[in-house]
């Protein structure tokens, strides 16, 4: 049976160019309806575009998900997909980001093994309203607020693609109601200690309420348009970049670095400490460097990691230890 819903992801995957024809490709199936509605469009749309399908899904091993492994595997069967199923071997903990970062790693372990050149996720026009809205409340930049997007490389051989981030979660349910597929109702989304369900649960509801009915569908606009924002702007980081690091001594041109904007000099500067630090530097500690743009010879800030600071050095900006800059001669 072919819908608007159909026609809608087929379009969208013609204008976005997400998938080439033929292409091999693992669906993750979590058996709750945004995923259920991905893999039946999938399944659906496969005559048209020759893909070579297959699911996998993540088994957690909680409480709640008792039977749940075997739910998708039954789905898939009468679906006549092939479904690789990973099961945790101890539970994880049922925390956001822990889960998300085993199941990610799981599901690209599953992809490579197997040869998948795409890994596909249910993520919808609505996680991407409440993502907005959780990294707003965070303090994230345009990073942040702007984390779900279309496609996104994972590793040289295989790509994470969303397709159905202009589909809201009342369209994924009312889809999976038109066709009676059997939804995995998962209790943890409805468990508030975590912070995404609070939004989901609680805020989103609220914002529609008191002040826009049309809430999720206008955060996901704003994010599409500062997602541009930031491609511009990644791109204009990576030419001054090169232009001031000196891949020889590891240090800023701190000169060169004053003839741009503020927006730039933080974003080389970030760009700067996550090289030399390993880790994605926070908002003070970008702010401490970038106040060293104009600071006095000698100036440092204060340790960053461990006992790792930047000084000025004439022209330059340098990382240094400060237990050894504390036993060098003083000018």
């Amino acid at each position: 049976m072919w819908t608007n819903y159909h026609a809608r992801l087929h379009q969208t995957l013609k204008d976005r160019n997400l998938l080439p024809p033929g292409a091999k490709i693992l669906i993750a199936l979590s058996g709750g309806q945004d995923s259920l509605c991905l893999t039946r469009l999938f399944l659906d749309l496969q005559p048209k575009w020759h893909w070579q399908l297959a699911c996998a899904h993540f088994n957690h091993n909680w409480e709640y998900d008792i039977g749940l492994a075997e739910h998708v595997a039954n789905i898939c069967s009468s679906w006549g997909i092939i479904c690789h199923i990973h099961t945790a071997t101890t539970p994880i903990k049922q925390t956001e980001a822990e889960a998300r970062r085993y199941r990610y790693q799981a599901l690209i372990d599953i992809a490579c093994q197997h040869g998948f050149s795409f890994l596909l996720t249910a993520h919808t026009l609505t996680d991407r309203a409440e993502t907005f809205i959780y990294n707003l409340i965070r303090g994230a930049g345009l990073e942040g607020l702007t984390a779900l997007t279309w496609t996104r490389k994972l590793n040289d051989h295989l790509t994470l693609v969303r397709p159905l981030l202009n589909f809201s979660r009342q369209e994924t349910g009312d889809f999976c109601r038109q066709f009676n597929l059997p939804v995995w109702h998962d209790r943890y989304n409805q468990d508030k200690k975590f912070a995404r369900n609070r939004i989901r649960l609680d805020l989103i509801p609220y914002l529609q309420r008191e002040f826009n009915r049309q809430i999720e569908r206008h955060l996901a606009q704003t994010a599409e348009i500062l997602r541009a924002d930031l491609d511009y702007l990644e791109a204009e980081t990576e030419k001054i970049y090169q232009r001031v690091f000196n891949h020889k001594t590891f240090t800023i041109n701190r000169i060169l670095l004053r003839e741009y904007p503020l927006s730039l000099q933080r974003r080389v500067i970030r760009k700067f400490l996550k090289l030399l630090l390993g880790k994605t530097p926070n908002f003070q500690q970008v702010e401490s460097v970038v106040k060293l743009i104009y600071a006095p010879n000698k100036t440092t800030t204060s340790p960053l990691a461990k006992q790792m600071a930047v000084t000025v050095e004439n022209d330059k900006l340098k990382l240094v230890n400060l237990s050894e800059l504390s036993k060098s001669p003083q000018d």
